[in-house]
């Protein structure tokens, strides 16, 4: 038996626009007050919002009450 070797050509690293790092890092920020936002800030003036962000939070599975 004869082993055969294959070489493999170097992995080139991938390079991330800045534009997604600033997309990512605003996304998990609107993810992270989300789930939060208890209603001190936004059930005021905001309900339907305060709404959102509150059954958002169940929907993730996030204990609120």
């Amino acid at each position: 038996m004869v082993a055969v070797t294959q070489t493999r050509a170097p992995v080139a690293p991938i390079r991330v626009p800045a534009v997604a790092w600033m997309a990512a890092i605003v996304g998990l920020t609107v993810v992270y007050l989300m789930l939060q936002e208890n209603g001190a800030l936004l059930a005021d003036s905001w309900v339907t919002l305060h709404e959102l962000f509150h059954d958002g939070r169940h929907a993730f599975g996030v204990p609120c009450h």
